[in-house]
């Protein structure tokens, strides 16, 4: 079953982690539909529609993006605000079109993940700062998943961090 990867990175071009996992998944388009949500809308104007029949195809998504300022980037959440609308995402009595769908989220993380902790510098987990993302997707009756993160790109993002990295994301691709 083909899994649909939603990446938003506004910089792709100077991304270290996000750039490379996106050039390992277009390795395997049987496997994964790769959609760049920036390069797809350099002027953010979304599609809304073509956006909602490219989900409509998929059982598997995955919405993977760098963890900016403790929230995703803006056109993610812009993403989700226009394609997630009331009537077709969710209603009293039509919508649900993201029902039962599997969704995960695979986040890249600059700091070590320990400091997402009741004792780290942030004082708040990454399951309290995902929580929205994870009530949202409830709310449109999707199958919200356990998301996966990359930590500490700030304190080592040599190539071979990197590359290690990879059978790890694909893993959990394959079997969130």
């Amino acid at each position: 079953m083909k899994t649909l990867i939603i990446i938003t990175h506004p910089n792709m071009q100077d991304s270290v982690i996000n750039k490379r996992w996106t050039e390992e998944l277009k390795r395997y388009p049987e496997k994964f539909c790769v959609h760049e949500l920036y390069r797809e809308y350099p002027d953010e104007k979304i599609d809304v529609e073509k956006e909602q029949k490219l989900v409509e195809q998929y059982d598997r998504i995955v919405f993977q993006f760098p963890f900016y300022w403790f929230n995703v980037p803006s056109m993610l959440k812009k993403w989700m605000d226009e394609v997630l609308t009331h009537g077709w995402a969710y209603g009293s009595k039509s919508g649900f079109k993201m029902s039962g769908k599997k969704i995960a989220l695979a986040i890249s993380v600059g700091v070590k993940l320990e400091e997402y902790s009741c004792g780290g510098t942030y004082k708040y987990t990454m399951d309290e700062l995902t929580r929205p993302y994870e009530l949202s997707f409830e709310y449109v009756k999707a199958d919200y998943r356990r998301f996966f993160v990359f930590d500490g790109l700030d304190h080592d993002i040599s190539a071979e961090r990197v590359d290690e990295s990879i059978p790890m994301y694909l893993d959990f691709i394959e079997n969130f």
